[in-house]
């Protein structure tokens, strides 16, 4: 476990847990998957090995995640953005490199999208881990049963039960409502910087196929795609932790 102990940070209210370790640039920047929190696994050995490189590491629990305050079930896309670009604008100077694992991979495309929006070029490369941009759209919204449907539109959510942890997932009708105006999915994606995917093939959450469609979005001379024959959605064995910390390493030197 991380010996860092958590600062707080307040975010419109909502007090955000947050773990930073200074150091050389480029920075790594953690961005967590939906429902995880910050001191999982890949974090933990992306924190071991920055400290190892002396180099900057930044995390954050989004809001109802882990250490930070507020409800999961009141959650969106936008208001964990919000949160990741509050976490971000505070605590890291000079470029950074965005990993983000399952939902996380669709906030750090996000935050890449507002940072260039107002003029912020400071992100030097993304590894994106079982990348799932628009998982409520794509992945979520088109398998909807009918008992799922009667429950967003009666009572404005639903729940699942998770393999990742012990509480159910819960799918809100606003954070639905909300993935729709935050796809970035829907045409040539302009990241002005490298990207590194890791996609395990036997994932049953988030199929090889959508990160397929991911990189067919992205400008092919950047982006490298690493498929994993037997990694699962979690890529959180030995060999997988040994490809994460080898891909953010080689990224740090191709950003230089």
């Amino acid at each position: 476990m991380s010996v860092i102990t958590p600062v707080f940070l307040d975010v419109d209210g909502t007090s955000i847990a947050v773990r930073h370790a200074a150091g050389a640039e480029p920075g790594i920047v953690w961005l967590g998957g939906y429902k995880s929190d910050m001191l999982g696994t890949k974090a933990e050995a992306l924190s071991e090995w920055a400290l190892g490189e002396g180099r900057a590491f930044l995390r954050h629990d989004y809001s109802g995640h882990g250490e930070s305050g507020g409800a999961f079930a009141d959650g969106t896309i936008s208001k964990w953005l919000g949160e990741s670009l509050a976490v971000y604008r505070r605590f890291t100077q000079g470029r950074q490199i965005l990993v983000g694992s399952s939902m996380g991979a669709w906030i750090a495309l996000r935050m890449l999208q507002e940072l260039r929006k107002a003029g912020e070029n400071s992100v030097a490369g993304l590894v994106l881990l079982a990348p799932a941009p628009d998982f409520t759209f794509d992945l979520v919204e088109p398998v909807l049963t009918g008992a799922q449907k009667r429950g967003l539109r009666k009572k404005g959510f639903f729940e699942e039960p998770s393999d990742y942890s012990a509480e159910p997932y819960i799918y809100t009708r606003a954070l639905i409502e909300d993935g729709r105006n935050n796809r970035v999915m829907t045409g040539p994606i302009d990241t002005h910087c490298p990207v590194h995917i890791l996609q395990g093939l036997a994932d049953p959450d988030v199929p090889s196929s959508h990160a397929l469609k991911l990189v067919s979005l992205l400008p092919a001379d950047d982006v490298t795609l690493s498929l994993i024959p037997d990694g699962d959605h979690r890529l959180s064995r030995p060999q997988d932790l040994d490809m994460l910390v080898r891909a953010v390493d080689a990224m740090v030197r191709q950003a230089g």
